[in-house]
């Protein structure tokens, strides 16, 4: 029996923070996860070396199900961002190991590919229209055929998704968070337009995404669907905060506009009415966040059955071990919609060295065994923790809004 002899959490931050989980057997086989949580990676660190550590050393490492079962019933209290990204990173770093141990890609465990790569999708930005138009012609000339677009909007300061066109987006951008703005009534002017502009320019011929950032009520979220059915978007992303799943009813009724919501909620059931109401059309769950391949498996049956496929977050504040995670179960379920992708900066590819490549708009995954990532710890050592936070928004009167 191949047991857990030592398990390591790497906190460090190479462009960004990272929060990166070792899992070391007795065999000598190692195994990598991801528990980054951005604007709170030292709560998820704190988690794994205090309470989830000291309950691996000695348990079989090929036990996945049931370790996972252990560290989500044994801890009583359940759920959450923290305790589902900690579950996370130990149940990837125990696939990975699994991998390493057959000598097969994590994907090849998983039923092998249904598909020959991943469609993933870029973001377009700019500060204003010109400079996020031409933005999208950018992703559009290197071969994607999927572009989110988002730009800032005229009178309202920092405006989520509003950044310089080309530049690498890092809204964690404070060692307290930084207060931005937000003008509802300004975005459902302004944001319609904005978009139409693109499919102006560029028509019909790729898929346009736009998130909405949980900003909008319910109704709020419907006027904004209707208004861009003509611009056929592929998905409005997190329209309305999802805490209140039954508020996506009155979205549903109000608009045809595909809707994909659920990077900030952590298990089969935040997203359970969501899916089997299909009340969205894409799953955004995020395999770093909902508990691991194994729980972020669950979850894709389940939407499935109802017609609703995957589309999971995959921002640069989780790591390339989290990305090629999410690669291995996207290359192989049968309703996979697409993948998020951004590029990591040169110095974050310094610690993590992944062997999956871009090329397009799609991602080809490498045939190493586990998740064919590989982390230099000394590189890791060069880029000590920094205290960085998400953004807030307050509305022009003062009053606290989601950012």
């Amino acid at each position: 029996m191949d047991t857990i002899a030592r398990c390591d959490v790497i906190v460090c931050s190479p462009g960004r923070n990272f929060v990166t989980v070792k899992i070391t057997t007795s065999d000598g086989i190692v195994g990598w996860g991801d528990a980054t949580l951005n604007g709170r990676e030292l709560a998820v660190a704190s988690y794994l070396t205090e309470h989830v550590v000291p309950c691996l050393i000695g348990r079989d490492a090929s036990r996945i199900g049931d370790t996972w079962q252990y560290l989500y019933r044994g801890a009583y209290w359940r759920r959450g961002p923290v305790t589902m990204t900690a579950i996370a990173a130990v149940d990837v770093a125990l696939w990975d190991i699994k991998g390493k141990r057959a000598n097969l890609p994590v994907y090849e465990l998983l039923g092998g590919k249904a598909r020959e790569n991943v469609l993933v999708y870029g973001h377009a930005a700019g500060g204003d229209l010109a400079e996020m138009v031409d933005d999208v012609g950018r992703f559009l000339d290197l071969g994607f055929t999927a572009v989110r677009a988002q730009t800032g909007l005229v009178g309202v300061p920092q405006a989520y998704g509003a950044h310089a066109a080309g530049s690498t987006y890092d809204p964690a951008d404070g060692s307290l968070p930084t207060e931005t703005g937000w003008d509802t009534r300004a975005y459902l002017d302004q944001a319609p337009a904005y978009l139409a502009a693109v499919r102006e320019r560029f028509g019909f011929d790729f898929d346009l995404l736009h998130d909405c950032h949980h900003r909008m009520t319910p109704n709020e979220a419907g006027r904004f669907g209707r208004s861009v059915e003509e611009l056929k978007l592929f998905w409005m992303e997190d329209p309305t905060p999802a805490e209140n799943q039954e508020g996506f009813r009155l979205i549903r009724q109000r608009t045809s506009t595909p809707i994909a919501v659920g990077e900030v909620l952590n298990s089969i059931w935040d997203v359970q009415t969501l899916i089997t109401e299909q009340l969205i059309d894409y799953v955004r769950t995020s395999v770093s966040h909902a508990g691991g391949i194994t729980h972020l498996r669950r979850i894709f049956d389940l939407a499935a059955l109802y017609h609703v496929r995957s589309g999971s977050h995959g921002a640069t504040d989780l790591s390339p071990v989290s990305l090629a995670a999410a690669l291995a179960l996207d290359i192989t379920i049968p309703n996979f919609g697409i993948q998020e992708y951004m590029a990591h900066l040169p110095m974050t590819h310094e610690v993590f060295r992944p062997g999956y490549r871009l090329e397009g708009g799609r991602v080809w995954l490498s045939d190493a065994p586990g998740l064919g990532v590989e982390v230099d710890e000394e590189a890791a050592r060069k880029f000590p923790y920094e205290r960085k936070y998400l953004p807030v928004a307050r509305l022009a009167d003062g009053t606290l809004w989601d950012w």
